[in-house]
């Protein structure tokens, strides 16, 4: 692993970490501010929930596993009591949209923020000693679940009297929620409950051998929709599906879990890599079709950093010298074309030719979190045999 030469640690405490404590601390109002163009100047703030959230997990994480640095855990203490305070509504659940002085503006019907809520309070109380958060992260978690698990108890997206359909999203984000939740509060019944669905959800639904891809989007009991929607696949939720499958996998020493995880990844990066100008496509159609999405070829950050951990982790557990080439060659690409040297963190919105679209560090969408997590976990995997424990379990 050493004969990867990179140094993703370096990269993530010299040249990620300072850009977002520089500049995105609202010390006026608490929280953090992610509308940030290139320089980190702020442009927009509004406060979105799941990154607030994400960024108090990342800075937890960064405190309890890679060094206990009190400005990490101040960082982290910032978010933390903004959320609590400002994030929570009265039935419990987490709203999606806030103003910078955290009165509400907007609650979504799906659960993305409630599962980020989740581990950034488990998180933060294990890093702070805060039994209150602590005992918030597990009621976050139970509340997610019974909305999830009780039809009707949230509004959907389309009329089920007309089509009946759920999204990969959940399924695969309650695996990274419940691997969390795990290593920062122990063994709970309720996490194996959560896994065995969303495992069987994944491999028994979304993932079709047959047509060699994990769909984005299925019928209510796993059909095949023949619709643009039906037919979408996102390389980068797919790949990043992958990797939560083969954390679990090597938890458990699954191997069937683990071929599935590699498949999903092999599947991916065959369609989904762009052999003319490199990197991942955003969207595309399982039978060449014109894709929905008007975005489809572009080059996002996002699923570039989950190839890279993918990848990695696929070598680590296989010793396979094809996922090392691949690890290399998309990160070959990031450095080439995602990382700005000048201002640090990496840009998030490339064209299909690599060149930038928008230069912002920041947005709605683009947080302290996929880079930073890209970078922790290919350090974890990179130095696993240096590691205390395994890195599917750090």
């Amino acid at each position: 692993m050493q004969s990867l030469d990179a140094d993703y640690c370096g990269q993530l405490v010299d040249g990620v970490v300072p850009f977002w404590v520089e500049h995105s601390l609202d010390r006026a109002c608490g929280g953090y501010h992610t509308f940030l163009d290139r320089e980190g100047q702020v442009y927009g703030s509004d406060k979105y929930v799941w990154l607030q959230a994400r960024q108090v997990w990342m800075f937890s994480k960064l405190y309890n596993a890679l060094e206990a640095r009190s400005e990490w855990l101040d960082v982290a203490r910032l978010g933390y009591e903004f959320l609590a305070k400002h994030a929570y509504d009265a039935d419990g659940r987490v709203f999606f949209a806030l103003t910078r002085d955290g009165r509400p503006l907007r609650k979504r019907r799906y659960l993305f923020s409630e599962t980020f809520a989740a581990i950034a309070c488990a998180e933060y109380g294990r890093a702070s000693g805060d039994e209150a958060a602590l005992e918030r992260a597990r009621a976050t978690y139970r509340l997610l679940w019974r909305f999830y698990r009780t039809p009707g108890s949230l509004e959907p997206k389309i009329d089920p009297r007309t089509r009946r359909c759920k999204a990969l999203a959940m399924p695969m984000i309650l695996l990274a929620t419940t691997h969390e939740m795990r290593l920062a509060l122990g063994d709970d019944p309720l996490y194996d409950e959560v896994l065995a669905h969303s495992l069987d959800e994944i491999r028994g639904q979304f993932l079709r051998r047959e047509e060699r891809a994990l769909f984005e989007t299925v019928g209510a009991d796993g059909e095949r929709l023949d619709s643009p929607e039906g037919r979408c696949i996102n390389p980068g939720h797919a790949i990043e599906a992958s990797w939560f499958l083969m954390r679990e996998a090597a938890r458990r020493d699954d191997h069937g879990i683990l071929r599935d995880a590699l498949d999903i990844l092999d599947w991916s990066l065959a369609r989904g890599w762009d052999e003319a100008y490199g990197g991942l496509y955003s969207f595309l159609d399982v039978e060449g079709r014109p894709p929905l999405q008007l975005e489809w070829d572009m080059k996002l950050w996002w699923p570039q950093g989950e190839a890279m951990i993918a990848t990695l982790a696929a070598y680590a557990l296989t010793g396979e010298a094809r996922y090392r080439s691949w690890h290399k060659r998309i990160g070959r690409y990031v450095s080439d074309h995602f990382v700005d040297r000048a201002y640090g963190e990496w840009y998030g919105y490339l064209h299909r030719d690599g060149t930038v679209a928008l230069d912002c560090k920041g947005s709605a969408f683009k947080g302290a979190f996929h880079v930073p997590r890209t970078l922790w976990m290919c350090h974890l995997i990179a130095n696993k045999d240096k590691s205390l424990q395994p890195w599917y379990l750090a």
